[in-house]
């Protein structure tokens, strides 16, 4: 298989993806609630809604949880506490993704009738078709359970927070969601600069061609999991 540069965040060659955990359930995965860490951490589970390219709901999103693996969620917590000290907040929009969700998105870009809703936000310069091979792969490093998508909030007094400007939202398949893409104004470099410095401060990997996008290799499974979001 060739280098595969995909908006699911994994970089595949041959013989190199993760088999499938048998684990049925997430604590059979080792999968923890992140805000069994953060309680009160701010979630926008874009795949258990409709608000997202899919246009409805990802197969495998029960329920708007984020799920990690214990180390990775430390880590989130870490970092979430030290932006708080500055004045942000962090909202998250994707942790652990089941590998069916995953087959959910290639079944989709194969189906051209399919729900187009979310073109206008999330593919407006690409036909559906283009999607496969350069932004949608069968294999995702969000299924081993140490990957999150978030963007940056700033917050007033503690509790009033509103998301700052990122260039782009999630899932915009377009190279100016690349995390050091040109074009973006001085504000949004310096937002997505400042997101990169509290992600890697706390252990994180920013995938370059997603600005949301970051793992934690220290807890990254040799699996992928296909227990349900519940």
């Amino acid at each position: 298989m060739v280098l595969v540069r995909t908006f699911l965040g994994v970089n595949v060659q041959a013989a190199v993806v993760p088999p499938i955990s048998p684990a049925r359930t997430a604590t059979a995965a080792g999968l923890i609630d992140v805000r069994s860490r953060v309680p009160d951490l701010a979630l926008d589970i874009q795949y258990a809604g409709s608000d997202n390219f899919l246009g409805r709901p990802a197969k495998g999103y029960l329920a708007p949880k984020c799920l990690l693996l214990p180390t990775a969620a430390d880590a989130l917590a870490r970092a979430e506490r030290a932006l708080r000290a500055q004045g942000y907040r962090l909202l998250i929009w994707d942790c652990y993704r089941p590998v069916r969700a995953v087959d959910d998105f290639v079944r989709w870009a194969h189906a051209p009738a399919e729900d187009e809703r979310g073109k206008a936000a999330h593919y407006p310069r690409l036909a559906k078709s283009q999607l496969l091979g350069d932004y949608i792969a069968p294999v995702s490093g969000h299924s081993q359970g140490a990957t999150v998508d978030l963007t940056l909030l700033r917050c007033v007094d503690g509790r009033t927070c509103a998301p700052l400007d990122m260039g782009t939202g999630f899932d915009y398949f377009d190279p100016l969601a690349h995390t050091d893409a040109p074009g973006l104004t001085a504000d949004q470099r310096a937002n997505r600069a400042r997101l990169r410095a509290a992600m890697e401060e706390a252990g994180f990997r920013n995938y370059p061609l997603e600005w949301w996008h970051y793992t934690f290799d220290g807890a990254a499974a040799n699996l992928r999991y296909d227990v349900p979001v519940e």
